[in-house]
């Protein structure tokens, strides 16, 4: 049966995956599955390392390209930002509402990936900043890889969150250059 002259019958027709409102639920359910699994990571990574390691004592590892040492950050990327601690939440909280409005348009399940580790890095660290000491907003987050040296001198310390937003991020960048669309049409480039 053709569908020529009839719009709208392929979105029908996609009904399994999308709701009355045209939200994908195989989309949503991407971004849901890749955030919580992020956050799981994150949170059980932190958790041994509070436990497993000492501060001030690097464990060096892989002939020393990567050093396992626990740091508590008040800041961003070496530190920056220490003495602002209770900005860093408000941001989390941000990303995290413009994300949560991004996915009730979101049909890409790329996209989906890209932004549901974007939400789990967030949330990761969101979850430092509001339960760990020294206190609500302004609670350290937990970072425990450094590369190439165990003080931070040629990349900063990082955590698993981190490296999720990282990835999201850069893997959001290139879908966007790409023409990939949240929505999940392609776009023509204009070069």
């Amino acid at each position: 049966m053709s569908n020529t002259g009839r719009p709208g019958l392929s979105s029908h027709l996609r009904g399994a995956e999308q709701t009355a409102t045209g939200v994908s639920t195989k989309a949503v359910t991407v971004l849901g599955v890749v955030a919580v699994l992020a956050v799981a990571l994150d949170q059980l990574v932190k958790e041994l390392s509070t436990n497993g390691l000492t501060e001030n004592e690097p464990v060096r590892i892989l002939g020393g390209l990567v050093y396992l040492c626990l740091w508590r950050n008040s800041g961003a990327a070496w530190s920056v930002g220490s003495g602002h601690t209770w900005v860093f939440p408000l941001v989390a909280i941000a990303v995290t509402g413009w994300i949560g409005w991004v996915a009730v348009r979101l049909r890409s399940k790329p996209w989906a990936f890209a932004l549901g580790l974007v939400l789990g890095g967030t949330l990761g660290n969101l979850g430092d900043r509001l339960f760990r000491d020294p206190g609500v907003l302004r609670g350290h987050v937990v970072d425990m890889i450094s590369l190439f040296g165990p003080d931070a001198q040629y990349f900063p310390v990082f955590n698993v969150a981190d490296m999720c937003l990282t990835v999201g991020v850069v893997l959001a960048v290139v879908l966007e250059l790409t023409g990939r669309a949240r929505d999940g049409s392609r776009t023509q480039s204009t070069r």
